[in-house]
């Protein structure tokens, strides 16, 4: 059983990611960022024999290399994404995203990890000025946010270039599924519906997005890190569907498939300033194929009927706040 370590594990998406290695037989080492009330967020639902959870912080370095030692494989996730709050508070994203990763590689170097897998995000694209998006695509830092994951991208392919760390930098697009923040437009649409809201508020309509369900997403980061190092290690790997759908197609399919008969309002708190909205995402997912054989299992309506039955259950809608927006 290989051991290997998950950052930001508490998280949507690490939460997904920490069972799906579980299940494929590694053992988990999971990073739960520290709090005094010792809760391990999404984590607190996993339990498994082979589950080691750790909290503490990627953005202190003796932390980092701590919890890398006698690691065959990291998977770092851990981050701050939410792109609204990164307007209000852009220093603590710098040293999260861009510190904290710089930390996690300069960790693995330090303690002789095999393979780094670091996430960015379809964010570093912003808005297409071609499609589908290619590795190569031009960077656009039209937030705060992305402008760190374009810079923790940077770091990661420096340490790859200067010292021959085995990382490669992992690029999923827009990602949902049960566990999601309501900051997202998925899950804060549901969450809105099944509490018995008509006028549903939304932000900018007319944007497209490539849709993953959480599931996909959790196998491509997987089988990159199972693909030979010689095909992966310096490489920027998507993650994407190839298929884009407006935000509104989105929102009446959600609404269908909720039997839900609402009108959408426009509320200006959830609008992106101007220059700052990514309008179109479309990723290519050749490279990905290519290398490792990845492709995507779960269409959009069969992973919003999963997303919608998650999220329904009593248990789980008390645990969303949906009158509140969250940045």
């Amino acid at each position: 059983m290989k051991q290997v370590l998950v950052t930001g594990a508490d998280g949507f998406i690490g939460s997904h990611l920490t069972e799906l290695l579980l299940r494929r037989g590694y053992r988990v080492r999971a990073l739960s960022q520290y709090n005094s009330f010792n809760n391990w967020g999404w984590l607190e639902q996993v339990h498994h024999p082979e589950l080691e959870v750790v909290c503490g912080d990627v953005r202190d370095p003796d932390f980092c290399r701590h919890i890398c030692r006698d690691t065959d494989t990291v998977f770092h996730l851990a981050a701050l994404i939410a792109i609204p709050y990164s307007y209000l508070a852009p220093d603590s994203y710098v040293d999260t995203n861009i510190k904290g990763t710089l930390n996690m590689c300069q960790a693995a170097r330090d303690t002789g990890v095999r393979r780094l897998l670091v996430t960015s995000t379809s964010e570093v694209y912003g808005t297409a000025r071609f499609v589908p998006i290619t590795e190569d695509h031009p960077r656009q830092p039209q937030s705060p946010y992305s402008a760190t994951k374009i810079g923790a991208d940077a770091i990661a392919a420096s340490f790859y270039n200067a010292f021959d760390l085995p990382v490669s930098i992992v690029r999923p697009f827009n990602t949902y599924g049960p566990r999601q923040s309501a900051r997202a437009i998925i899950p804060t649409i549901i969450t809105q519906i099944a509490n018995g809201e008509r006028e549903i508020k939304v932000g900018d309509l007319t944007p497209t997005r490539d849709f993953n369900y959480v599931e996909d997403t959790c196998r491509g980061f997987l089988a990159i890190a199972e693909a030979d190092e010689d095909k992966v290690a310096g490489q920027e790997i998507n993650i994407s569907t190839g298929r884009e759908v407006s935000m509104e197609t989105t929102l009446h399919t959600i609404a269908g498939l909720m039997d839900a008969d609402v009108k959408w309002v426009t509320d200006p708190e959830r609008l992106r300033p101007g220059k700052s909205e990514v309008r179109r995402l479309l990723g290519s997912n050749e490279k990905i194929s290519r290398l490792t054989g990845w492709q995507p299992q779960v269409s959009l309506e069969e992973g919003l009927r999963r997303t919608i039955g998650w999220f329904t259950d009593p248990d789980n809608l008390k645990m969303y706040k949906s009158n509140i927006y969250n940045r």
